[in-house]
């Protein structure tokens, strides 16, 4: 009997549900894996967050279904939000959709813009979820090369005019997901100004908008004038909030674009726990100065690892945003090989470059999602193999 649909047969195992049953074999065997793997934030929330959420839960009228565009209270806490660090202005009811974390919009949207056979820009190397949901929806990824001669900016102007006039839709990340770089605004008027000249819609995931360091503020893409025309952009708490279990996103934008992922999502999902809502919303609009302690802890740990990497002979500019730094393997190395080698060697587990694509090949993503000290200690063990002696 076959079972899979043929949409779930071009779906590839995932990687780290993979990456999960190795670790637990050489946990089980009496290995101490350290994990710089999953950029999945190891610090809590603020006091405050959690009071809200504990508050809540213990109402006996916070337990039913919720509407499916959230509260007009979280509404407005995005909307807030954006008008206090982008000086962006947003339409409570038509630009704002709350969403059970960006990863759900993300997947969602494509599902409910893209035909079989529209083609979907998507940037190499980059989040797994832009081609998945692509190829579920019947589209064409076509991908766009993140090299470090262009800063990790996609190169708009390189895009065939036949390959653009069948797109549909146009993916951007930055703060970058798995390379950490950052785009100016300047970059992303360009890409405005490429989305209303062939009829596409863009869509910036913005999900380390506020994990940044060295005095940089990320700018948001509906900075741009002409930007809600032609675009939206997600964002989420599990980065900016430390909620990543939470599940708390939000779509923001073109209202054209959220009304058909609203009218997919109400026959996707039944809407979120409402003291999660309550929660998210006191998240946004509380005391957010907790966030500049987290930045420079993150920070640190940033430091930690460019520091042991100088010393192994590796050069990497210190990325100025997000969970991540993005560094060269050895010579000789695929990244798969090379981590491969580093979690059976030195017990320390990297996610391969190539895993997020084709020119991610040559590098490894370290996830600054572990204390300094057990940071410290995993790069000790990767820098005493060696293996960095023959480098780049």
């Amino acid at each position: 009997m076959k079972i899979n649909a043929a949409r779930t047969e071009q779906l590839a195992p995932q990687f780290f549900a993979g990456l999960n049953e190795k670790i637990a074999s050489l946990e089980s065997s009496g290995c101490d894996v350290i994990r710089l793997d999953v950029g999945s934030p190891d610090m809590p929330p603020a006091a405050h967050i959690i009071e809200a959420l504990n508050r809540a839960s213990q109402m006996d009228d916070r337990h039913g279904y919720q509407p499916h565009n959230a509260t007009q209270a979280l509404r407005q806490a995005w909307g807030d939000m954006y008008l206090r660090l982008y000086g962006v202005s947003l339409d409570l009811d038509r630009e704002i959709l709350p969403l059970m974390g960006s990863k759900e919009g993300i997947f969602h949207l494509t599902m409910a813009v893209v035909d079989p056979g529209n083609i979907v820009l998507i940037p190499d190397p980059g989040y797994l979820t832009y081609t998945q949901s692509a190829r579920m929806a019947g589209g064409e990824p076509y991908y766009l090369p993140l090299l470090p001669e262009n800063r990790y900016l996609p190169d708009l102007n390189s895009i065939p005019d036949s390959i653009a006039r069948r797109a549909k839709l146009l993916w951007l990340n930055y703060p970058n997901n798995p390379t950490a770089a950052c785009a100016s605004e300047d970059f992303f008027a360009e890409a405005v100004l490429f989305a209303h000249r062939y009829d596409v819609l863009l869509c910036h995931d913005a999900a380390y908008n506020q994990v940044t360091f060295d005095g940089y503020h990320a700018p948001s893409l509906l900075q741009v004038p002409g930007a809600k025309a032609t675009a939206i952009e997600f964002n989420t708490l599990s980065k900016s909030h430390n909620m990543a279990g939470w599940r708390v996103g939000a779509a923001l934008g073109n209202p054209e674009a959220l009304r058909a992922l609203y009218v997919l999502k109400t026959n996707a999902d039944s809407g979120h726990f409402l003291p999660i809502l309550q929660a998210a919303a006191a998240a946004l609009s509380g005391d957010q100065g907790w966030l500049v302690e987290r930045n420079s802890t993150y920070q640190r740990r940033r430091d930690v690892v460019i520091e042991n990497l100088s010393a192994a002979g590796v050069r990497v500019e210190p990325p100025q945003a997000s969970l991540y730094v993005w560094a060269p393997v050895p010579k000789k190395w695929s990244s798969m090989d090379f981590a491969t080698a580093l979690l059976e060697r030195a017990n320390v587990s990297l996610t391969p470059g190539v895993v997020f694509g084709a020119h991610g090949e040559g590098y490894v993503r370290i996830a600054l999602t572990q204390t300094e000290a057990v940071i410290a200690v995993a790069m000790q063990r990767i820098t005493e193999l060696g293996l960095w002696k023959d480098r780049r």
